[in-house]
């Protein structure tokens, strides 16, 4: 019989990419996708260690496993992902039922080391450099109409409160080809969006043309260098745009990657996470504005409102600076909705501290936000310093202050759209309410709406809906047009 394998994630984007490669690694090797716990014979945990409660998660996951495997002696059980990559062997300590751990740099090695586990037993193999990026390996994505397109992997960046360079290593840019050549690929395959995936997609290619720069020109630039035989190979890692530069000074290439890809046909939306607010630049903003597949949403993580902590935090920029930026932008770029992460709790913040977040929140007036209670992770600048952490009672009712802030400006961003029309990707049936259909805006704002009574839009389908009301997490509204149909029909009980 054909073994069953599940893949459940812990965390962020980049985990959600590696657990779509890992998901197509066991597929070609001939094992088949189950979502039924109990009928696995391989569960793979793909995990985060960003927060603590992500320890807990696997740890807890783990042990109700346990039960599971002593039942069946034949279960095999993968740990991988950012906490592998951290806790090593600690994980097999924790749980000797596990079989296979590995990290974040051997994803491509997954049903290898599966095999391996077969024949000679439990096995822990962590790699401290990556063997291919993720985009390389084959892919069983959970959407047929929109994918992740990884276009870096690691970070430069030495966030006091960040565990990320630790695990997933130092900075590294795919060649702006490769990128280019897989989004076509997932444009005939049907993809309509892509969101584009790197720890600081800002500083995409600053490597890349450092390195050509340090390798000296090839030839001198003109109106048409691609057509030089020898330019090939730069045009390949760094693009057209920056081979036709004269000075072809080392730079990020972010901007020219937005256009590049918009400009592919068959891709209808493009979108990014995440940027680092210290490298955002006007020639970004002047991409997204200029290019109309780039949708207009803008993930721009502040960490803290409070000069002294974001010195702290090691983060590059002041306030002052980062509301610049975000007044820059949202001048730029029409309609741009902004979101942004904010830590409550940080080492040493004091109320002044916090009080300088709520302000700074307030004034920016995000469409919505994701906050954190600071977590102490191993191995970061910030874990070292115990005696400036705060109490948990002050860190929750921080928290509850500053939630009220970010859902009173979402709520209001949220109803100064009822009325319009806006253009939607079909999700599927909505999660909470069956008989209704999700659909995402080009701000990434979710929409509800009544399905028709015949020809219902399937997920991937472009429809028009009127919004008519307004909550601080979603839009409900009237689908007035089915702009195209999408792949596949979809069950939708409507009473």
């Amino acid at each position: 019989m054909t073994r069953r394998f599940i893949v459940r994630t812990f965390g962020c984007q980049m985990n959600e990419h590696d657990s779509e490669r890992i998901a197509g690694l066991l597929e070609a090797d001939g094992l088949e996708a189950t979502d039924d716990l109990e009928s696995a014979d391989v569960v793979v945990l793909n995990t985060c260690c960003i927060r603590e409660n992500a320890d807990e998660k696997l740890y807890g996951t783990l042990g109700h496993l346990k039960s599971l495997s002593d039942r069946r002696p034949d279960l095999k059980i993968m740990v991988g992902g950012c906490l592998a990559q951290k806790d090593r062997d600690l994980v097999r300590r924790k749980a000797p039922h596990v079989d296979v751990v590995f990290g974040t740099h051997n994803v491509g090695s997954a049903a290898e080391l599966l095999r391996r586990a077969d024949s000679t037993g439990p096995l822990v193999e962590i790699l401290d450099a990556a063997e291919e990026l993720p985009s390389a390996l084959p892919s069983k994505r959970r959407q047929s109409h929109s994918a992740w397109l990884t276009i870096q992997v690691g970070c430069d960046n030495n966030c006091a409160f960040c565990v990320v360079p630790s695990v997933r290593g130092r900075e590294v840019s795919r060649p702006f080809g490769e990128i280019v050549a897989e989004a076509r690929s997932l444009a005939a395959a049907g993809v309509l969006e892509v969101t584009l995936l790197g720890q600081n997609v800002n500083s995409y290619g600053r490597d890349l043309t450092l390195a050509r720069r340090r390798a000296g020109p090839e030839a001198p630039a003109g109106p048409n260098p691609e057509a030089t035989p020898n330019l090939e190979a730069a045009v390949f890692d760094a693009g057209s745009a920056w081979v036709k530069e004269g000075a072809r000074r080392a730079r990020p290439l972010f901007a020219d990657l937005l256009r590049a890809v918009g400009a592919v046909e068959g891709i209808r939306r493009v979108r990014y996470t995440s940027p680092h607010p210290k490298d955002l630049r006007q020639d970004v903003m002047q991409a997204m504005a200029e290019t109309p597949e780039v949708c207009e949403h803008l993930h721009l993580p502040l960490q803290s409102g409070s000069d002294d902590v974001l010195a702290a935090m090691h983060r590059g920029y002041t306030a002052e600076r980062y509301l610049e930026r975000l007044e820059q932008a949202r001048r730029i770029i029409p309609d741009l909705a902004v979101t942004t992460d904010i830590i409550v709790g940080f080492p040493g913040e004091t109320d002044a501290d916090f009080d300088a977040t709520l302000e700074l929140a307030a004034t920016a007036a995000y469409d919505s936000a994701y906050t954190f209670i600071f977590s102490p992770r191993p191995g970061t600048e910030a874990a070292n310093r115990p005696e400036l952490f705060i109490s948990p009672e002050v860190i929750a009712e921080r928290f509850r202050r500053l939630e009220v802030v970010v859902q009173r400006s979402a709520l209001a961003r949220h109803r100064d759209r009822i009325g319009r029309q806006e253009e939607v990707v079909v999700e599927g049936p909505s999660k909470r309410d069956p008989s209704r259909l999700t659909g995402r805006t080009r701000q990434n704002k979710l929409v509800h709406f009544d399905p028709p009574a015949t020809g219902v839009p399937a997920p991937g389908a472009l429809a028009t809906v009127l919004v008519t009301g307004a909550a601080p997490h979603h839009l409900s509204g009237e689908l007035t047009e089915v702009l195209t149909r999408g792949r596949n029909r979809i069950p939708v009980n409507v009473s």
